[in-house]
């Protein structure tokens, strides 16, 4: 059955200044038993800290994330130069999965160095699969631009055949794409997904406070930055027919994420998620 957790990354400072045993004992507290590991940097501490709480506390990891780039990128570990590091902190975690949060901004430049990048990431797909580890590949709404007519998440999937994806639905909606659509398209190959809502803000106070003031750089400002990450249930996605999606495109995890929690505390934000994916009756994920 596929589980419902949190991705951590929203988490990082949080795990900066407590520790991440603390932290995973909150989250434990709310009522979240998995967790995907991102832009936390696993020092041993960290690491053991972890491993402590999954056992005190009956939770698990649903992958560790890595880059692709000379170095990880946001605290994450590059499967280039930390191939065996990596290794070592699945099986110390007791994870079997990796995902790579986003590709090297080079490999943007030109059609070659997106095949070039996507080959070299079957490749360490291949290598993580002989210890038993899945790699996946985490989208955001550039991967729906095109190429020569095709979207750059297709050039990646065409050539990196032994590369699962994980699948963020406010990106998806971000590159103007339906999230039930393309994870049905997807159907046999997604192994990861993220739950973000997609939320339209109305303009706040100072917004129009500058508009009457004939500031309209500073209207224009706030206008063109009204999509927000929210809380699920929050925002105008549909996440009964997201998860649904999900699990018949064969994802094992759905975690929970929200990039910018806009001033409110990120628990209370997951506490919400949480009690909206309840009331649509996913408690038996959880």
């Amino acid at each position: 059955m596929a589980k419902i957790g949190v991705q951590a990354m929203m988490l990082k400072q949080q795990v900066a200044d407590r520790g991440a045993y603390d932290v995973w004992k909150q989250l434990a507290d709310i009522g979240f038993s998995v967790v995907e590991v991102s832009q936390i940097s696993l020092t041993d501490q960290t690491r053991d800290d972890i491993a402590r709480a999954n056992d005190e506390f009956g939770m698990s990891v649903a992958a560790i994330s890595a880059g692709m780039g000379a170095t990880g990128g946001g605290g994450n570990d590059s499967l280039r130069e930390s191939f065996d590091k990596i290794v070592s902190d699945c099986q110390a975690l007791g994870a079997n999965r990796v995902r790579i949060g986003m590709l090297p901004m080079e490999a943007l430049e030109s059609k070659e160095t997106l095949i070039n990048f996507a080959a070299d990431a079957n490749e360490m797909a291949r290598r993580m699969s002989d210890h038993g580890i899945i790699l996946s590949y985490h989208n955001h709404h550039i991967e729906f631009a095109r190429v020569d007519g095709v979207h750059i998440l297709d050039l990646i999937k065409d050539n990196a055949p032994e590369l699962k994806l994980e699948v963020d639905v406010h990106w998806v909606q971000r590159g103007g794409m339906d999230p039930v659509t393309v994870l049905t398209k997807y159907v046999g190959l997604v192994d990861l997904v993220h739950l973000k809502d997609y939320r339209i803000a109305v303009p706040p106070a100072e917004a129009f406070a500058a508009l009457k003031s004939g500031d309209r750089a500073t209207w224009q400002k706030h206008w063109t930055n009204i999509v927000q990450f929210a809380e699920v249930g929050s925002g105008n996605l549909d996440f009964a027919g997201v998860i649904e999606a999900g699990i018949d495109a064969g994802a094992e995890y759905l975690l929970i994420e929200q990039d910018d929690q806009y001033g409110r505390d990120i628990f209370d934000c997951l506490t919400d998620s949480r009690e909206h994916l309840i009331s649509l009756g996913y408690s038996d994920l959880l």
